[in-house]
């Protein structure tokens, strides 16, 4: 089975003006649609069809295929951005994760300070996360399609696309304002909870 666009997990006008459907319609609809399109056309020209998609983004990077790289890495990291949004519900971290974050930033605010700031000053396109760095909570970013699928003992806890597709048609040119609304307003803290599991990577992927 080739790789599929998956839903997103909850309705296009949901996340209100931090994140509009327009937005979304261009962001999931076009550009992530893309990547899965493209992606299957590469797999079926190379003859790696049935791999799942982790075992597919692996794969490229030890054969330093770029194109196949890039394109599913992609499907990978989008999949998992969409799971760290929810509707705003006035949603706080709590439990151990807010407990974690306190033994690693201070608190919540520090946290999230520190977040907006990699993700502003992350240089061109890529992607801001929060990651269980063997074990140890810790704020990092990678370039372009770059991902935590291929950085051993990277658990994936939270992320922030900072392409410019994921907020040129709310915030233009304001990488600042989309970072602050999106981190203070729209994250689904139970989703970024259950990843202190340590099996994050697992809940983008997709069977092939």
């Amino acid at each position: 089975m080739p790789f599929t666009l998956p839903d997103l997990p909850f309705p296009k006008d949901a996340l209100g003006d931090h994140m509009s459907a327009e937005t979304l319609d261009y962001h999931h609809g076009k550009h992530h649609r893309a990547y899965v399109e493209k992606t299957n056309k590469m797999l079926e020209e190379k003859g790696l069809a049935g791999a799942s998609l982790v075992e597919v983004i692996r794969g490229a990077r030890e054969r330093d295929d770029k194109g196949l790289f890039n394109n599913s890495g992609q499907i990978w990291n989008h999949s998992f951005f969409w799971q760290c949004l929810a509707p705003p519900q006035g949603q706080k971290p709590s439990g151990l994760l807010a407990q974690a974050i306190d033994d690693s930033f201070g608190s919540t605010d520090a946290m999230l300070a520190k977040l907006k700031e990699e993700a502003v000053g992350h240089f061109a396109s890529g992607w801001a996360w929060l990651v269980l760095d063997r074990d140890q909570l810790k704020i990092t970013s990678l370039h372009d399609a770059d991902t935590p699928v291929v950085h051993e003992g990277m658990k994936p806890l939270l992320t922030l696309d900072v392409w410019e597709h994921a907020y040129y048609v709310d915030y233009r040119n304001d990488r600042p304002g989309f970072a602050e609304a999106v981190l203070g307003n729209i994250i689904n803290w139970e989703f970024v909870a259950g990843n202190l599991d340590g099996n994050g990577i697992a809940r983008a992927d997709q069977e092939g």
